[in-house]
């Protein structure tokens, strides 16, 4: 059984509409290509993106369809390093925390999601996993947005 959840608004203390560094959500009719991303733990308890890396270009909108494979909860994160590490600090003191963010989302064991997302300005970003524990495990990934 596949479920659909999609980003959208926002937490307390959310991003709100300002933009990020990462850039802004997407619209659906905008995508430029959809790139697949697994989520899953590997037989060694290892907690991993597939890809582990992700090249896109600046000004290019992207749906993500987010899968999860995994035998535990995963989302699935974008943001720049610090933004990515602020964010791993909220959720270790708070791992209940609900949040709807248009930059990420949150999935049980066999769900898939999407994150549409275009990408504003050039430079190295992240994808990651913020459940506590699950960063630490490997959970984490390189995107890279090339451009002028």
């Amino acid at each position: 059984m596949t479920a659909l959840a999609t980003a959208a608004g926002t937490h307390s203390g959310g991003h709100g509409g300002s933009m990020m560094a990462v850039g802004d959500p997407g619209e659906a009719s905008q995508v430029n290509r959809t790139i697949e991303v697994i989520m899953k733990e590997s037989d060694a308890g290892e907690m991993l993106f597939e890809p582990k890396e992700i090249t896109v270009e600046k000004g290019e909108t992207i749906r993500f369809v987010v899968v999860n494979r995994g035998e535990l909860e995963h989302e699935f994160v974008l943001d720049n390093h610090d933004g990515v590490m602020e964010h791993k600090a909220l959720m270790e003191r708070m791992p209940e925390m609900e949040h709807d963010d248009p930059n990420s989302v949150r999935l049980d064991p066999g769900m898939d999601g999407e994150v549409i997302w275009k990408f504003a300005n050039a430079g190295p970003f992240e994808f990651a996993c913020l459940i506590p524990g699950h960063y630490d495990s490997g959970m984490k990934g390189m995107l890279t947005v090339t451009g002028h």
